[in-house]
């Protein structure tokens, strides 16, 4: 199950296939919740074996369970609750799919990053890359109470512009700017300069899979990393929280390519 604000059915179409292909007794639905602590409680106490959580409930969750994970515990951020016979766990699989990423890209450490956000998603992002061993950072964040908290817990820098100076290798969006049906689809969250002056544009927003920011970089040939590739690993880890299976890779792909086209 998956509580949000505006679901999509990405992440329905991606658990469905699976279940689907594995012959597994799971079906996947999304929700718009009228009232947060009602549906955590419907989770609680009905066979719903664990939900999906997206904005803007990753943060008003974490008294409502009875366990927190690791991975949600440092960033306070929840984007997934397992229920196992009536007591909650949360985690945060966007926390594990961003340093598999980072990996999986080859990231160079010494890389200097500006990260826009300073919500759950971007703390996700800013967390892994601090224990990733990132050092060189920038926050940029209009709020300055949640921008400058999220530099401080991190140790990087909070700024509400980019000056010319700044140093951009890495340009990371974790904002709704670019997001479909967010009212925001039009926008480009970095200016084209800014893009021009980094190595690697980095957009977290999933749908659409080509944001405006992918267009522009994708114009300077800068080498991309979709929103698409995070959901697709994010949502893999919450399936083997669900169910305790890891798809083989050929099913995976098969799945995260069926979800796309369905959006």
């Amino acid at each position: 199950m998956s509580l949000a604000a505006k679901p999509s059915n990405f992440g329905t179409r991606f658990h469905n296939y699976l279940y689907e292909a594995l012959n597994l007794n799971f079906m996947y639905k999304a929700f718009a919740p009228h009232c947060i602590e009602q549906a955590i409680q419907g989770v609680r106490g009905l066979p719903v074996r664990g939900c999906a959580i997206s904005m803007p409930y990753k943060e008003v969750v974490i008294p409502l369970v009875d366990e927190v994970d690791l991975s949600a515990q440092e960033i306070h951020s929840v984007n997934t609750i397992v229920n196992t016979e009536g007591i909650l766990k949360a985690y945060n699989t966007d926390y594990i799919a961003i340093q598999k990423i980072i990996e999986k890209h080859a990231i160079n450490p010494s890389s200097s990053f500006v990260l826009k956000g300073s919500g759950g998603m971007a703390k996700a992002v800013a967390f892994a890359l601090k224990n990733k061993g990132f050092k060189d950072g920038i926050i940029l964040a209009k709020n300055e109470v949640s921008g400058s908290a999220l530099a401080q817990a991190t140790g990087y820098i909070w700024k509400k512009e980019l000056s010319e100076t700044d140093k951009i290798d890495l340009l990371i969006n974790a904002t709704p700017i670019g997001m479909q049906g967010a009212g925001y689809e039009q926008m480009l969250s970095f200016s084209e300069m800014e893009i021009q002056r980094a190595q690697i544009i980095f957009d977290v927003v999933a749908l659409p899979e080509n944001t405006p920011l992918i267009q522009v970089a994708q114009k300077y040939n800068k080498k991309i990393i979709s929103g698409s590739e995070v959901f697709a690993l994010q949502a893999l880890e919450q399936f083997y929280l669900y169910t305790g299976v890891y798809p083989e890779k050929e099913l995976f792909d098969e799945a995260a390519a069926f979800s796309r086209t369905g959006v």
